[in-house]
């Protein structure tokens, strides 16, 4: 019986270890990797060149390209780019830019044939690319303009703030609408009393600060010249300018001329006007005007290029 024993217990110990020497991983004494050998550089890696910064940033101007609109392919699902007749569907064609001389003519052309008054205001309506590097963007501005051909029959209604009592007769003998001091806060929160412009002196600038929710854009600030003591510059300046505003944050709507007026004198009054508005963000970041539309109290709108309007120096900086 004890014989039997240990010959079991023989077989299960060599049967242990040949599955510990079959599953197990097997070592060798000699290594597997084979030497390598390393190539050695007898020579010195050319040295990249830097390119010029400057030279990048200035990039010959290209002129534009005159676009001939009779051999190129109609417009997607248009009829062709210009019409051959006068009379057409707009809905079939491209949109029709015309020159801002062109767009004044066709504005009188169309009150002689529609009989409507021919003193009525003639408008334009500018969308501008607001945007300036990164997230910033040129802040929505209020500006003012001495035009050189003024189309107003009366003068701007000119209110100035003080209480002392030789700046108030200066102000009177300039053609100031209303003088006053602190007294004039109640009546102006009242309406019982309003201007187009606000003039203050700066000793008074603390009094009337009620009336900043009140005025708004027109409170008297030092950056748009309402604040000072030359009274009677201010109100020479301000009696006879123009003033327009952005609107919806990229939007410039305002009158220009009357359409009776000739024809040199609204695309001076527009020039000035451009020039203006085109000086409020810097010419490196490109156009600032995007679409230009003129029109008058009775006609339709007119799309019209701001190219030719602006001055030659100011145009090249827009390019």
């Amino acid at each position: 019986m004890a014989t039997c024993t240990r010959n079991v217990w023989k077989v299960l110990s060599g049967c242990q270890k040949q599955l510990l020497s079959a599953c197990g991983p097997s070592y060798s004494a000699v290594s597997q990797a084979a030497p390598r050998t390393l190539p050695i550089r007898t020579y010195a890696a050319v040295r990249a060149l830097k390119k010029d910064k400057k030279e990048e940033k200035k990039k010959e101007k290209k002129e534009k390209p005159v676009i001939d609109d009779k051999d190129r392919p109609k417009p997607y699902g248009k009829t062709a780019w210009v019409p051959v007749d006068d009379v057409y569907v707009k809905r079939f064609y491209a949109r029709v830019t015309h020159s801002a001389a062109d767009s004044i003519d066709m504005l009188k052309r169309f009150q002689k044939l529609d009989f409507t008054p021919a003193d009525q205001p003639v408008y334009i309506d500018l969308k501008l690319d607001m945007k300036l590097e990164k997230k910033k963007k040129v802040d929505p501005f209020v500006s003012t303009v001495h035009l050189p051909h003024p189309f107003k029959t009366e003068m701007n209604k000119v209110l100035v703030f003080t209480e002392d009592s030789g700046q108030a007769q200066v102000a009177k003998e300039n053609g100031a609408a209303v003088v006053g001091g602190a007294e004039l806060i109640q009546p102006i929160l009242d309406d019982e009393i309003s201007a187009d412009f606000y003039i203050a002196v700066p000793d008074i600038l603390t009094k009337i600060l009620p009336l900043k929710n009140k005025l708004r854009k027109k409170f008297p600030k030092g950056n748009r010249g309402t604040v000072t003591n030359n009274i009677s510059q201010a109100l020479q300046s301000f009696k006879t300018c123009h003033e327009y505003l952005v609107e919806s944050d990229c939007f410039v709507r305002t009158q220009i001329a009357t359409l009776d007026m000739p024809s040199e004198q609204i695309f001076a009054n527009l020039q000035t006007i451009l020039t203006d508005v085109c000086s409020r963000r810097p010419a490196s970041f490109g156009p600032f005007v995007e679409r230009a539309i003129m029109s008058s109290q009775t006609s339709e709108a007119v799309w019209f290029q701001t190219e030719g309007v602006l001055p030659e120096a100011a145009q090249a900086d827009e390019e």
